[in-house]
C-alpha cells in the first residue's frame, strides 16, 4: 500500500504537506507544490486510506492504545505493530500501562479520551468483563467474547505444541498456565486438553500448574511439575516468559533440556532463539493481529456490530525439544 510518507518522500516534501494537499476538507490549493504533491500521489497510485478515514472523527488522528505492561515483550512488540500499522496511514499512537488491573485500566481509558483519541486498542481484556463499551475500541490478542477482536488462534497453537510432543513420542506432558481472566490463556489451556483427548491420553489435572505470565510463575510451577515423583517428561509453556523460568528451574534440579526434559513455549519473542538451548515456540502473526485491530477500530467508529478476527499461529522447531527417552530415573 503507497503512503503518504511514501508521497511525501517522492515529492520532496513533509508528510503534513501532503496531508494538507489531499484533504477533501480543505480548500484546493493551486500551488506549484500542491500541484507535485497531487500529480507524485496519482503516479504512485496512492489511495486515501478507508482505515484511517473512518478513526478521524475526532480529527486527532491519534490511537490510545492500552497494554498491562511494556516489559512484557509480547506487549512491546505488539505495540511497535499497531505503531507502524498507524503511521502507515499518517496517524499517530499512544500507550498508557495498567499493570493488568481494572481500576488502573479505567483511569487510563478516561485519560487517553480526554486527550481525544479517536480510538481504543486494549489488549487487557478480561473473559466474560465487557471492556470499555462507551467509546470506539477494538481489543487485541485478548478478548472479552463481547467486544471486537483481533486475536491469534490460541486453541491452535496450542494443538501444534502439544503434537509436535506427542509425536516425538511424550505422553506425561505437562503445562505451565497464565492467568484465568486472560482468554489468551485460557485457549491455550482448552487446546493443550484437546490436543491430549485426540491423542487418546486422560488429562491430568496434576501436570497442570502456573497462574501469571512471567518468567518467576514458570519457574516456580515449573519446579512443582519436575519435582513430582513421576514428573512430566516435557512441558508445554502457555507463553516464552513462562518457558524461560521451566528451563531455569530445570537446570536448577540438574535437568538438560531437551534430554532430560523438551520445552515448548508461545509467542516467539525474539531472544528465544538466541538462548544456550534454542527454544521450540509458537509464533504469532503480530503484525496481522495489529491491522486487525486497526481494521475492527475503523469498524466500530462506524457502528458496524462487533466480529473477531483470528490469525493463525506457526509452531517453530527449535533444540528445546527431543524424542521422550522414557520416564526421567531419580
Amino acid at each position: 500500500m503507497v503512503t503518504i510518507l511514501d508521497v511525501a518522500r517522492a515529492a520532496g516534501v513533509s508528510k503534513s504537506t501532503v496531508s494538507r494537499v489531499l484533504d477533501e476538507r480543505l480548500p484546493r490549493s493551486t500551488s506549484p507544490t500542491a500541484e507535485r504533491v497531487r500529480q507524485v500521489a496519482a503516479e504512485l497510485g496512492y489511495v486515501k486510506d478507508p482505515l484511517a478515514a473512518g478513526l478521524r472523527r475526532s480529527g486527532t488522528n491519534t490511537l490510545g492504545v492500552i497494554v498491562p505492561r511494556l516489559t512484557d515483550t509480547v506487549m512491546a512488540m505488539l505495540y511497535e505493530e499497531i505503531a507502524a500499522a498507524a503511521g502507515a496511514r499518517d496517524m499517530f499512537a499512544i500507550v498508557a500501562t495498567t499493570e493488568d488491573q481494572p481500576d488502573t485500566e479505567r483511569i487510563a481509558v478516561r485519560t487517553l479520551m480526554r486527550r481525544r483519541v479517536d480510538g481504543l486498542i486494549l489488549t487487557t481484556a478480561r473473559a466474560g468483563s465487557p471492556t470499555a463499551q462507551d467509546v470506539p475500541h477494538a481489543l487485541a490478542l485478548r478478548t472479552d467474547g463481547i467486544g471486537p477482536a483481533s486475536v491469534g488462534d490460541d486453541r491452535l497453537g496450542a494443538q501444534l505444541a502439544v503434537r509436535h510432543l506427542l509425536d516425538l513420542g511424550h505422553r506425561r506432558i505437562g503445562l505451565v498456565g497464565g492467568p484465568g481472566y486472560a482468554s489468551s490463556a485460557l485457549e491455550r489451556l482448552a487446546g493443550y486438553r484437546e490436543a491430549l483427548d485426540r491423542a487418546g491420553i486422560a488429562a491430568d489435572d496434576s501436570l497442570v500448574a502456573g497462574n501469571a505470565f512471567s518468567i518467576e510463575s514458570g519457574e516456580t510451577a515449573g519446579r512443582a511439575l519436575l519435582d513430582r515423583a513421576a514428573p512430566p517428561t516435557a512441558i508445554f509453556a502457555v507463553n516464552d516468559n513462562t518457558a524461560i523460568g521451566v528451563m531455569a528451574a530445570a537446570h536448577a534440579l540438574g535437568l538438560r533440556v531437551p534430554d532430560d526434559l523438551s520445552v515448548v513455549g508461545y509467542n516467539d519473542i525474539p531472544i528465544v532463539r538466541r538462548l544456550p538451548v534454542p527454544l521450540t515456540t509458537v509464533r504469532v502473526p503480530f503484525g496481522q493481529i495489529a491491522a486487525g485491530a486497526l481494521e475492527l477500530l475503523a469498524a466500530a467508529s462506524r457502528g458496524t456490530a462487533p466480529r473477531t478476527l483470528v490469525a493463525a499461529p506457526t509452531l517453530i522447531p527449535r533444540h528445546s525439544t527431543g524424542p521422550a527417552s522414557g520416564e526421567r530415573r531419580r
